[in-house]
C-alpha cells in the first residue's frame, strides 16, 4: 500500500523559505523518480520538481534558482527546499513518484501559505 506523508508547510512572508519532507513507503523509492506538485485554489496541480533515482533534477520555470529538490535513499524520503519565496508560491504541496502521478494515490499535502 503506497503512502505518502508530506510535512513542513506552513505561514511565511514574502521572501522567506520553508522546507518540506515527504515519507514514501509501499514504492520501490530507489527505483522511481520522484516530484514535487502543488495546486492553488481553484487551478490544476502542477509539477514544480523532480529528482530522479540517480540524482537529476528539473524545475518548472516559476521556480527555477530558487526552489531545491532532494531525496534521501536511506530514509525513502524526498526534500524541497524553498527560498524567496512569492506570494504565488501558496498552495497545497504534494510529492509522488512520477509513475503514480496521473493515477494517485495522492497523500494529503502539506499547505504553504506566502503573505505579509
Amino acid at each position: 500500500q503506497v503512502q505518502l506523508v508530506e510535512s513542513g508547510g506552513g505561514l511565511v512572508q514574502p521572501g522567506g523559505s520553508l522546507r518540506l519532507s515527504c515519507a514514501a513507503s509501499g514504492i520501490i523509492f530507489r527505483l522511481n523518480t520522484m516530484g514535487w506538485y502543488r495546486q492553488a485554489p481553484g487551478k490544476r496541480r502542477e509539477l514544480v520538481a523532480t529528482v530522479t533515482s540517480d540524482g537529476r533534477t528539473n524545475y518548472a520555470d516559476a521556480v527555477k534558482g530558487r526552489f531545491t529538490i532532494s531525496r534521501d535513499e536511506a530514509k525513502n524520503t524526498v526534500s524541497l527546499q524553498m527560498n524567496s519565496l512569492k506570494p504565488e508560491d501558496a498552495a497545497v504541496y504534494y510529492c509522488n513518484s512520477d509513475a503514480l502521478s496521473a493515477t494517485g494515490p495522492w497523500g494529503q499535502g502539506t499547505q504553504v501559505t506566502v503573505s505579509s
